[in-house]
């Protein structure tokens, strides 16, 4: 059996994500052991303020509780077997702790990129999903825009 740890952050980016792997791996072999290891978004500092530990944990396990029935179809079939699990803490840490309690995993990021954000690694040999090698600062990017609009309006 197979194991492959999944990283998740975005039930719905992970499904298209992952349905581009699953024919690939299902032709590969049978059964699969899938360790899903979702990452909730994480909330500001500043909300400390506002919402007590115990609220933000009951919104966490929400939100994992969903992203597990929204993932759960697309993951499990016929002799495939799911482990599901909350992320806390640095990642990296966790994909070695992982590997150590699961022996040998192929490692998966499934986490929606972000524009201008980078992502922490989930293993040193393991890119983010979707990382192209570079991002554009958002003033970058708006002063291309400003630079645009001024060139339209001198013609």
């Amino acid at each position: 059996m197979e194991k492959i740890i999944v990283y998740v952050d975005d039930a719905a980016y992970a499904r298209e994500h992952l349905a581009q792997l699953l024919p690939a791996e299902s032709a590969a072999s049978g059964a699969h052991h899938w360790v899903l290891v979702a990452c909730p978004p994480r909330m500001t500092h500043r909300i400390s303020k506002w919402v007590s530990h115990s609220a933000r944990e009951n919104w966490r396990a929400k939100w994992f509780s969903k992203a597990l029935s929204e993932l759960t179809p697309t993951l499990c079939r016929p002799g495939d077997q799911l482990t599901p699990l909350l992320a806390k803490g640095r990642l990296t840490e966790l994909t070695q702790q992982l590997k150590l309690e699961h022996g040998a995993a192929k490692v998966i990021d499934a986490r929606r990129p972000k524009i201008g954000v980078d992502l922490e690694p989930v293993a040193p040999d393991v890119p983010p999903a979707g990382h192209s090698g570079w991002a554009l600062p958002g003033a970058v990017l708006g002063m291309g825009a400003l630079l645009v609009m001024a060139n339209e309006l001198t013609e």
